[in-house]
Parts: structure tokens; C-alpha cells; sequence
């Protein structure tokens, strides 16, 4: 009669190969020999080994649905026919951890050599810049520090006429193994090569200007094209001009970060710019037409009869460029311009006359004072008590 390899196992014949994968680890962990000595666990061990080897093998599993046997009946529960799934003699129960679980239990899954070429880091560099400079865009040459390829080996390492030889201590592997033994059973750790730190491969001759790193510090002068519209804080990317990596591998990117400095009259918000303007109070009565010192140049500014203190007047289309996240100016944002009224503090006795006589004129001798019945107007201190509100 064939075998009942499911009930061997203690699961269903719609067993997923998840299920039987838990229920061979957790009946391995109970009968393995290195934890259960007895002769009869041992046995069951055999049995429960062979039968997940046949149903872990679609083909065989196929064979045992339809009635049959993979193993024949010459096999036994662990006989000729039956070979370990994980390796046969030597075979610990630390093993079947890693074998279900990988290296982080311990073993010894072997990730093999690590290449000496490795990608370079990023580099970072400040450059002041003044508002002026941010409208426009600018193209400076900057002088950089960083590691490049050495041009004795061409990153290899090796001194002229040499190459590297395979680690006589991993024989290539990049790490060596150790093999423990505990209650658990037979535990594989696996840690990188000291000799060759994990490379699989050493450098008898190496370069005498690198000393076998493959590349070299270096000074060196670029240019960089800073765009029109950058802002404090922003950052171009050079692509490839960063720092060249071990064994010659791929430089990485050099970021230039841009340091905006104060400007004297205006405030940067963004694309738009803030400025002051200070005007007697005449001009704020009278009106004007000024000319107004910008970044691009001069503009007319009109100052309108009558103008109160703290109007804002806006010129639009003359703020910052627009820089978008492609690197495109799209337009301009506007100047704000904050209107300050200058009232005299020293006046001369001419001066002073022809103030009392424009008082005179306007009827503004004296200040009203609030009415107390709350109605008409009121006066000066009924409006600023109003606007308290």
C-alpha cells in the first residue's frame, strides 16, 4: 500500500506549499535528532523528511494524488530512496532555521564577494549670490575638492603590471564561515573575510599614488550655470561632479546651494519683491510722478493727489523670475511698493506760517472733539475711536 504521506506530515491533501512547509519545520524542530535522541523520534524524523521531499516536488505530489508511490515500496520510511532536501550528512537543525528563515538566524546563506567598485557620494558646495545676481542667472567658475579617478591605475588598485589575486583566506568568497554547535544543533554564521574585507580578492602591489583606493583628491575649477529666479536655499545639480568612488566606481552629484545676500532696498517674498518709499507730505497731497530705481532699471511711479500713509502701489511684472521645477522661468512676480509719509519735525518761522495759513484755508486750526451724543460725525477723536472698533 502507498504511503499516507499527508498524514505523515498532519495536513490536508489541498495543502498549500506554505502549509507544508510549516508543518515540516514544526515537526523538524520536535524529532530532529540533534534535539530528541530517542531512537524512535529519529525514525519518525526519516519519515517526516521523506514526506515533505515528495510533496514539496510538484511531480511526485502529482504521483501521490493519483494513488502511487514516488518512493516505491522498497524505500521504507527513509531508506536508499529517501535524500536529505537540505544537504544529507552534516545537517543541523541551525540548517533548517536558515533554510526557512535565511541568514538572519545565523546562517550561513553565503552572499558571496563584495565588488571593490563602489558609487561616490554626493558633494555640497555654497555660493553667495546677490539679488541682482538671482534675477539674471549667472555663470561663475567655483573650484571644488573632491576625490577623482587616480590616473595611475585607472581605479583598479594595482600597481602598474599587476592585477589583483584571489583571498588565500576565503578562496574568493569574501567571507569565512564557523560552525557552532548548541542545544538547537549545528548553527553556520557567516562574517566578511578579514584579510580581504570581504572583496574575495587582494591587491599584492597596490598603486603607490592611491595606495590601492583607485582614486585621489584633487583640486579642480568648474563652471557652473546658476538660472535666472534661484532663491536662498536652492540647490543646481552638476550631475557626475561629485566625489569619484572606491576602485574608480561612478563619481557622484555636486550640489551648489545658493546663499542669497540682503539686499539694501528690497525684500525678496517669493517671486515678488518688497520695497519702502519715503515721500514728504506734500507730494502725498500734491501728487507726483517719480522715477523709481528697480533691479532692471528705472521706472515711472505715479503717486497720486492725496495719497494716505501706508499705500501700497504695485508694478506688475517686475518681481522675480518664475523658476519652475524644470528649471523654466515662467514669468514674473510682482514689486510691491509701501508708502511712508515723512510729516516734518523742524520747521523754520516761514515755514510754519504757511502751514497755520493752509490750517486757515482747511478750516483745521484746531482738532474737533468727539460729540458726546454719538451722533454726525464727531470730530477727529469719534473717527479714531471708530476705527478702534
Amino acid at each position: 500500500m502507498a504511503r499516507d504521506y499527508y498524514g505523515t506530515l498532519g495536513v490536508s491533501q489541498d495543502a498549500t506549499p506554505e502549509e507544508l512547509k510549516r508543518a515540516y519545520r514544526k515537526l523538524a524542530r520536535e524529532l530532529h535528532p540533534d534535539v530528541n535522541p530517542d531512537e524512535q523520534a529519529q525514525a519518525r524524523f526519516r519519515e517526516v523528511t521523506a514526506a515533505y521531499e515528495v510533496l514539496s516536488d510538484p511531480q511526485k505530489r502529482k504521483i501521490v494524488d493519483l494513488g502511487g508511490d514516488p518512493l516505491g515500496s522498497g524505500s521504507g520510511g527513509g531508506g536508499a530512496g529517501m535524500r536529505d532536501p537540505f544537504g544529507g550528512a552534516g545537517f543541523g537543525l541551525g540548517d533548517i532555521m536558515d533554510a526557512f528563515f535565511g541568514a538572519a538566524t545565523g546562517g550561513g546563506g553565503g552572499r558571496g564577494p563584495r565588488s571593490r567598485v563602489q558609487p561616490g557620494s554626493d558633494a555640497l558646495l555654497r555660493m553667495e549670490l546677490t539679488l541682482d545676481e538671482c534675477l539674471t542667472g549667472v555663470s561663475r567658475e567655483i573650484t571644488v575638492d573632491t576625490a577623482v579617478l587616480c590616473d595611475q591605475c585607472q581605479g583598479g588598485g594595482c600597481a602598474p603590471g599587476t592585477t589583483t589575486q584571489q583571498c588565500d583566506t576565503c578562496h574568493g568568497r569574501g567571507e569565512i564561515q564557523s560552525v557552532q554547535r548548541s542545544f538547537l544543533g549545528q548553527v553556520v554564521t557567516a562574517r566578511p573575510c578579514p584579510v580581504c574585507r570581504g572583496y574575495g580578492e587582494v591587491i599584492p602591489e597596490p598603486c603607490q599614488q592611491c595606495s590601492g583606493d583607485g582614486r585621489i583628491r584633487a583640486r579642480r575649477t568648474i563652471t557652473v550655470q546658476i538660472p535666472a529666479g534661484v532663491a536662498d536655499g536652492m540647490r543646481v545639480r552638476l550631475a557626475s561632479q561629485g566625489e569619484v568612488g572606491p576602485g574608480g566606481g561612478p563619481a557622484g552629484d555636486l550640489y551648489v546651494e545658493v546663499d542669497e545676500l540682503q539686499h539694501d532696498t528690497f525684500e525678496r517674498e517669493g517671486a515678488n519683491l518688497h520695497g519702502t518709499l519715503r515721500i514728504p507730505v506734500t507730494t502725498a497731497a500734491l501728487g507726483a510722478v517719480l522715477q523709481l530705481k528697480t533691479l532692471d532699471g528705472t521706472e515711472e511711479l505715479r503717486i497720486e493727489p492725496g495719497t494716505q500713509p501706508n499705500t501700497e502701489l504695485v508694478l506688475t511684472g517686475r518681481g522675480m523670475p518664475k523658476l519652475r521645477s524644470s528649471g523654466r522661468v515662467d514669468g514674473r512676480g510682482d514689486m510691491y511698493v509701501h508708502l511712508q509719509v515723512e510729516v516734518p519735525t523742524k520747521l523754520d518761522p516761514k515755514q510754519a506760517d504757511l502751514l497755520r495759513e493752509l490750517a486757515a484755508l482747511r478750516g483745521e486750526e484746531e482738532p474737533e472733539l468727539a460729540s458726546t451724543n454719538g451722533r454726525g460725525h464727531g470730530g477727529l477723536f469719534s473717527r479714531l475711536r471708530n476705527n478702534r472698533r
